[in-house]
């Protein structure tokens, strides 16, 4: 195939994966929903070999799939049926090039997993603060287009708040270097938004200019036990005018999920995970403990534990990170990634019960998910011995009826995962006629020839 030679010449051999057992795991999901066949696996090592890549696509009609550490949750970085589409995997791009510590940022290949990033910034003095559960393979340019979130957005915002420049090679093979470090360049369009969250489907990110910030000195973490989603919400607001922007992890848990993650160390209907940081020399443990002993004495809270040492914190944060793996392990189920106001997460949860007792009764949920800015992961599971594929004659009406409730009650369905290729028709359904043309002649714009990630974010 003249295409695969021409590959095979301009990166080498070893760049290309051609063979079935090589393509298989960069085809599929990493919860195995979504599996499609590409021509073949490009593993480019710089920005011109992208660029010379995509101009390659564009002479031979063949599209485009970026993909990262493909452990995003809508299918984005895998193929769609119907096209020839060849898959450009990051990770040989896997260098970070410089920090400035003086100006508080780094400069980093899109290929460099999310804890590579983490550990270089520490080993400065420095916090990158975006954290999530699959950081360890994760990659920033993946992070970085799909405008990732975690457990710190409350205190430190998502992907897109952590970004001064990048650099994209574009639909036509044309690189456009936006890698600056200015915290202010006010100067027409800022360009760099147009690709953050934008899932590939745009250009392609190559490089980034990450901002960091200054390492805390302490930290306080606590697992506390509340009766319902309404006394967690009273929780967070009463340890946050406690706390101030110094409480940076709030994240909600149902015993459920908690099961799911490993065996939490007392019993509660609902477990809130609290974490304050703090950069002087204060003692954020001795603030979280009268914050929580107020609680425990207005009756807000059960039973409290605070961690006793750092590896204590870290066994606290496992139990919420390990909740999706936990799930996944037992029979997975539908997902939901939804967003409320602050004031309606309590109706939010107390609406998807009474949903799900009323319609879907056989089913159990799994709700988890990030408290401080109203993001909740509200996952239906599928009865006793039965796995998520037994509610596929019912997935759709079961997403219908919970994202129609977020919408009323002022939400979003896609809070942190994106849209990628499970999300289209929800993206049909409630984004606006006005918003999706918008977004359809930017798209033609940027990539007339709509080579870059089809079938994905926007619905035909």
């Amino acid at each position: 195939m003249p295409f695969i030679t021409a590959l095979q010449t301009l990166l080498g051999t070893h760049g290309v994966l051609t063979a079935p057992e090589d393509r298989a795991s960069f085809e599929r999901d990493w919860r195995g929903m979504v599996q499609n066949r590409a021509v073949a696996v490009a593993l480019p090592k710089t920005t011109q070999q992208v660029s010379d890549i995509v101009k390659l696509c564009v002479a031979h009609g063949i599209a485009i799939v970026p993909q990262g550490g493909n452990t995003g949750l809508v299918a984005g970085g895998v193929p769609v049926p119907g096209k020839p589409q060849l898959i450009i995997g990051f990770s040989r791009m896997d260098q970070i090039h410089s920090i400035d510590l003086a100006a508080d940022c780094l400069i980093t290949e899109a290929g460099v997993p999310l804890a590579k990033v983490q550990e270089t910034a520490a080993a400065h003095d420095r916090l990158f603060p975006v954290s999530l559960a699959a950081e360890g393979t994760a990659q920033i340019g993946g992070l970085i287009s799909t405008n990732a979130g975690g457990v710190q957005v409350l205190s430190y915002g998502n992907m897109r708040a952590q970004v001064l420049g990048l650099e994209v090679v574009l639909a036509d093979g044309s690189i456009w270097d936006g890698l600056s470090s200015l915290r202010k360049d006010n100067t027409g369009y800022d360009l760099k938004q147009v690709f953050i969250g934008a899932e590939g489907t745009l250009g392609l990110i190559t490089s980034a200019c990450l901002r960091l910030y200054p390492a805390p000195k302490a930290h306080a973490t606590a697992l506390v036990g509340v009766e319902s989603p309404a006394h967690a919400m009273v929780l967070f607001q009463a340890v946050r005018r406690f706390a101030g922007p110094s409480l940076t992890i709030c994240e909600y848990m149902e015993a459920a999920a908690m099961q799911l993650g490993g065996p939490p160390p007392f019993a509660a209907a609902v477990y809130v995970l609290l974490e304050m940081s703090v950069l002087d020399d204060a003692d954020p443990q001795a603030r979280l403990e009268d914050a929580l002993a107020a609680a425990l004495a207005d009756g807000v809270a059960v039973d409290a534990v605070i961690a006793q040492s750092e590896r204590q914190r870290q066994e606290f944060l496992a139990l919420r990170e390990a909740i999706p793996l936990g799930e996944l392990a037992d029979g997975g189920a539908i997902k939901h990634d939804i967003s409320v106001p602050l004031n309606k997460i309590a109706e939010m949860v107390e609406g998807v019960r009474s949903l799900t007792s009323e319609k879907y009764s056989d089913c159990s949920l799994n709700i988890f998910g990030h408290l401080g800015d109203g993001n909740l992961h509200i996952n239906v599971r599928p009865p006793a011995g039965q796995s998520v594929a037994d509610l596929s004659g019912r997935k759709d009406a079961i997403t219908h009826d919970i994202e129609g409730l977020a919408f009323s009650l002022g939400g979003s369905f896609s809070a942190e995962h994106g849209i990628g290729q499970m999300r289209l028709a929800s993206m049909a359904a409630h984004k606006s006629p006005v918003a999706l043309n918008l977004m359809r002649r930017l798209k033609d714009a940027l990539d007339p020839g709509h080579v870059l990630n089809p079938g994905k974010t926007i619905p035909d």
